[in-house]
């Protein structure tokens, strides 16, 4: 099997609750999203996705992952692409860095797979645990009241972990973490998430004023050194997110014993292959973690769903449905959230198929 075709088409997410905002004063209404199809001489395609959290989260935006598949796409031609380690190998060498770039179409090769095997993308991936797994819902930062105020409707959707988005003023972060997690209820869990927001005295400051709160603290500031200075000074479980990205670190931090949980970000590492890399040397180090990405719609919700499907229960700390934030919808097929809580399809692949009538008409196209 050889691929022949490449193709990139951009979808536009509105978000249902308006806009997501967090450190900095950073915030989205409208996620720009690239869905990528990858097409063989077999007659078979495979779909992935990457959608970067705006040009100011991480080293990524989404016009560059079109413009990178423009550059790396001709050099994959012809490859197979059920050969996962070779076919990054090849992405490697041709296009240095640039993982989100190379997400989208591992993605895609995943799909391929589960369908020329007949097997689920979770079944591939190591093996499919329990029925379903848990959710967490993301509070885009606000006043504190009203943060505190979301909780018991997110609750009612089923939802039992909180990620409560810091990072800014610590007095005012402090009220955010008092507020929400005074309407907790037995049995959720609340992660203040700071997204790299805090200055270490800042960090130093909100971990001491809560440290009475059940609450875990995620990448208080924005490099690992003065994470771990946090992290040695806090008596909370410690949760590492953007510094995470790659094998080298999550070794280091596992040495330095720098976190408790970590978060897993499936185009932070370049696709599913790697992503899997990293879940199964946290497994193998017996660190927890969240398995989610940078953002997306059906096609990344269903690829996290597979990847956190296939993590042990007891090491999936939580995950997350994307799907759900967004207004529209392209792909037939996507898991959804019941009661807080998803499941992988259990079609051959990825178990999407997109809607070309939401997509349009493609914006790359490398033959």
């Amino acid at each position: 099997m050889k691929i022949t075709r490449i193709l990139a088409y951009r979808v536009d997410l509105p978000l249902l609750e308006g806009s997501y905002k967090w450190s900095g004063g950073k915030s989205v209404s409208v996620f720009d999203s690239t869905v990528v199809a990858v097409e063989t001489d077999a007659g078979i395609t495979g779909y992935g996705e990457v959608c970067p959290l705006g040009p100011f989260y991480l080293p990524a935006y989404a016009a560059g992952a079109r413009a990178g598949i423009v550059e790396l796409g001709p050099h994959l031609l012809g490859e197979d692409p059920t050969q996962l380690s070779k076919l990054n190998r090849r992405m490697d060498a041709a296009l240095q860095g640039h993982p989100y770039v190379k997400s989208a179409i591992d993605m895609a090769c995943w799909d391929i797979l589960g369908k020329v095997t007949g097997q689920p993308v979770c079944v591939l991936l190591g093996g499919r645990y329990g029925d379903d797994f848990g959710l967490y819902r993301a509070i885009s930062q606000e006043a504190p009241e009203v943060m505190a105020s979301k909780v018991s409707g997110y609750r009612a959707a089923g939802y039992r972990r909180f990620q409560l988005k810091v990072g800014g003023d610590p007095d005012t972060d402090i009220e955010r973490i008092k507020a929400v997690s005074a309407q907790l209820q037995p049995g959720d869990r609340l992660i203040a998430d700071a997204n790299t927001g805090w200055l270490m005295h800042e960090a130093l400051r909100v971990v001491k004023a809560v440290r009475d709160i059940d609450v875990y603290i995620e990448q208080p500031c924005r490099t690992y050194e003065e994470c771990l200075t946090i992290r040695q000074h806090c008596d909370h479980p410690f949760v590492l997110d953007e510094n995470i990205d790659s094998l080298d670190v999550l070794l280091r931090g596992h040495a330095d014993r720098a976190m408790d949980v970590v978060n897993i970000k499936i185009s932070k590492f370049g696709g599913l292959t790697k992503a899997r890399q990293a879940r199964d040397l946290c497994v193998s180090l017996g660190v927890a973690m969240t398995i989610e990405d940078s953002w997306g719609g059906d096609i990344v919700t269903a690829a996290i769903s597979h990847l956190a499907h296939s993590t042990p229960s007891e090491l999936l700390f939580t995950t997350t449905d994307f799907n759900s934030y967004v207004t529209v919808s392209f792909a037939d097929g996507a898991p959804r959230r019941c009661h807080g809580r998803m499941s992988a399809s259990t079609q051959p692949g990825l178990g999407v198929t997109p809607k070309f009538d939401v997509l349009g008409k493609a914006l790359v196209e490398v033959r």
